[in-house]
């Protein structure tokens, strides 16, 4: 008889920030065959778990023992008061299947596309400008509410919700709209704005950290619009790739992203612990 079980090879680490670290073989009648990486959440404490990265070595994949590993991770969570776990996997591969089998459910998913060398062109009338100091108040303001509100619709309890929000606005943006290799932009149509977008340029690609066209003003192209100014400005600051985050149940902006190009890279899942 085969038993697959968790063998910690650590003690348990607690970091700086509070949050709790374990490393763990995967053994199979104590010989070992992957491992393990399980921590607590850096934002949301010991009520949520993440498992950080988890490995089965060739030989002894397809045999069930990402499923038992990743189950026994559920009862270390659990005893650590753990209410949620959390997990990000490619878009290829069995991983993506082996967690959906065992409950866990799509949160948000990453998605990219390669740019090419030329920026596309904006249909006629439509211009994007840098925010002004009064906007990017106001865009603040607005953006922390929505983000908090993206959390809570999945479970996510409101004050963790606006903590988080909080601490990742704070982190991308620590000096605000002059924030360095940061692109706040307003896009008008006919002289009248119609939408904003944030996008950050890193080491090799662009990323869409948020995209939103008026509500006065949907459903007149203004969000295809937008994400081309995105893509003009990635290949003018000379990326090769460019990236976004959509929340699972998001089906206009997954709709819209999809006939551009974008496929996804990652998803991002949870389970509640029971």
């Amino acid at each position: 008889m085969m038993t697959t079980t968790l063998r910690p090879i650590e003690p348990l680490q607690r970091e700086a920030d509070g949050t709790l670290s374990r490393h763990f073989q995967v053994c199979v009648n104590s010989r070992p065959v992957g491992a393990i990486h399980l921590t607590t959440h850096a934002v949301f404490g010991p009520s949520v778990a993440v498992i950080q990265a988890l490995r089965i070595e060739e030989p002894d994949r397809r045999r069930g023992r990402g499923t038992v590993a990743a189950l026994a991770a559920e009862e270390v969570a659990r005893g650590w008061g753990s209410r949620r776990i959390e997990i990000a996997v490619p878009a290829d591969g069995p991983a993506l299947r082996m967690v959906t089998a065992l409950g866990y459910v799509v949160r948000n998913r990453i998605m990219a596309k390669e740019l090419g060398t030329t920026a596309p062109a904006l249909p006629p009338g439509s211009a994007g400008r840098p925010m002004t100091d009064a906007e990017f108040d106001a865009w603040y303001a607005k953006a922390l509410v929505s983000y908090t509100r993206n959390w809570t619709e999945r479970g996510v309890p409101e004050d963790q919700a606006a903590a988080k929000s909080r601490r990742d606005h704070e982190t991308l943006l620590p000096q605000g709209r002059a924030t360095e290799n940061v692109l706040l932009s307003v896009l008008e149509h006919e002289g009248t704005p119609v939408g904003t977008l944030w996008l950050a340029l890193r080491k090799d690609r662009a990323y869409v950290y948020d995209v939103e066209a008026d509500p006065a003003y949907r459903g007149r192209g203004h969000g295809r619009s937008l994400m081309l100014l995105a893509e003009a400005q990635g290949v003018t600051a000379g990326k090769q790739l460019i990236g976004l985050n959509v929340f699972a149940g998001n089906t206009p902006a997954e709709r819209l992203y999809t006939s551009l190009g974008y496929v996804p890279t990652q998803y991002c899942l949870f389970k509640p612990l029971l």
